[in-house]
């Protein structure tokens, strides 16, 4: 004979198992949208990590390519300008050590602190290009009519201005610098019509305004003396 307590003890052990029961599929079901949740996010932190990866990979490609696209007018205006940059801080340097007035110093070492990053500049392109650098390059058929100076070459001018001082320092030494800056802007432009490199065509761009404004300069130190 099953007795009143008998059976409540029974329906008290089956409601804790079915309780047990329900906690455990609880917690599973629980854990299992865990882990697909977990399975989202982490398939969607690897989809946008690639995304990236490959678009910097695609646009450091196309830069690389970019920057050693080249015609001859972009090789003839690096290896001439590196020469002619180097003729006009030759000039600035003694116009820092030689120059009378503090307006023509100070003119100097802005020309070379300008010009000097510029030649390493166009030397990293000629090297990226597989080009030669000047002293390499045969430059005997380039024109080069902007190189002088009161018809004067780089070491004629030279020679001249070392035996000058003072005030006749000076202003010669304006005289022929707003002439070299004439011959820089010349090759520029004529390279920003013929040129195919964007970082060069840009760097003439630079030169014909910034020498411009400096011969404007240097035309307004020699009106008043």
């Amino acid at each position: 004979m099953v007795t009143q307590g008998g059976v409540c003890a029974a329906l008290s052990g089956t409601s804790r198992h079915l309780g047990v029961t329900v906690k455990n599929l609880r917690t599973a079901a629980t854990a299992s949208v865990a882990a697909v949740a977990l399975g989202l996010t982490l398939a969607a932190c690897g989809g946008s990590d690639d995304a990236p990866a490959n678009t910097e990979a695609a646009s450091t490609s196309a830069s690389g390519e970019g920057a050693t696209v080249h015609n001859d007018a972009d090789t003839e205006f690096a290896q001439m300008m590196i020469v002619h940059h180097e003729g006009a801080i030759e000039m600035a340097d003694l116009a820092v050590a030689q120059g009378s007035s503090s307006e023509v110093r100070e003119l100097g070492e802005r020309i070379s602190g300008a010009q000097d990053p510029e030649i390493d500049l166009m030397t990293s392109w000629l090297e990226a290009w597989g080009e030669d650098l000047p002293v390499d390059a045969e430059m005997g058929g380039m024109d080069h009519g902007a190189m002088e100076m009161d018809g004067m070459d780089q070491e004629a001018t030279m020679d001249e201005l070392v035996g000058l001082t003072g005030e006749e320092f000076d202003r010669r030494f304006l005289e022929l610098m707003v002439e070299h800056h004439a011959g820089a802007v010349e090759m520029a432009e004529e390279h920003m019509t013929a040129g195919e490199n964007a970082e060069a065509v840009e760097l003439s761009d630079t030169i014909i305004e910034d020498q411009t404004a400096e011969i404007a300069e240097m035309e307004d130190l020699l009106a008043a003396r």
